[in-house]
């Protein structure tokens, strides 16, 4: 079909390969990807100790929870794939970043919140344009819901439990 032949599986030999695709990271851009995660210092308060949950055995993140999550999205995860991947892949992704900043951001422009609404299914459209079909479950379609829930809401920062989670740490701790 001349679909996405740079995609397609190739044999060499008696075995057959499939190429790394597009989002795919070699183990020298995996570790470049931890160091530069591994060297973010945030005040204290501000999320957890970013450099603790990076394991540079496995290369990998572990141990995240929901609020490190978005702090990976809206303020770090652009800077640290700057020169790791292809530049249509970064793109989508630091769309998909800035998109989060803004809804989760303490001033909304009830104006542009059409504008985001439009802007996220955009930017859900192009990551199926590289990603796989399987990336896509039920939380990724959540996304085109959110700038309805702001306008029916309010800003998102006024609904968020990691206050109370933090001072339910605190308590436990007692």
């Amino acid at each position: 079909m001349k679909i996405r032949e740079d995609l397609a599986p190739r044999e060499v030999g008696r075995h057959t390969y499939l190429p790394p695709t597009c989002y795919t990271m070699s183990r020298q851009e995996k570790i470049s990807f931890c160091l530069c995660l591994k060297s973010v210092k945030v005040h204290q308060g501000y999320s957890s100790n970013i450099q603790s949950l990076v394991s540079m055995q496995d290369l990998k993140l572990i141990c995240l929870n929901s609020h490190n999550c978005h702090i990976l999205m809206q303020q770090l995860l652009f800077v640290v794939i700057c020169g790791i991947l292809p530049k249509n892949v970064r793109q989508i992704i630091t769309h998909l970043c800035a998109f989060f900043s803004s809804i989760c951001s303490k001033v909304i422009d009830p104006l542009k919140l059409d504008e985001l609404q439009a802007e996220i299914v955009i930017i859900l459209c192009k990551l199926e344009m590289f990603f796989p079909p399987s990336f896509f479950d039920i939380m990724v379609h959540v996304l085109v819901y959110l700038v309805r829930e702001i306008k029916f809401c309010g800003p998102v920062y006024l609904r968020w439990m990691y206050p109370i989670e933090c001072y339910m740490k605190i308590l436990k701790g007692m």
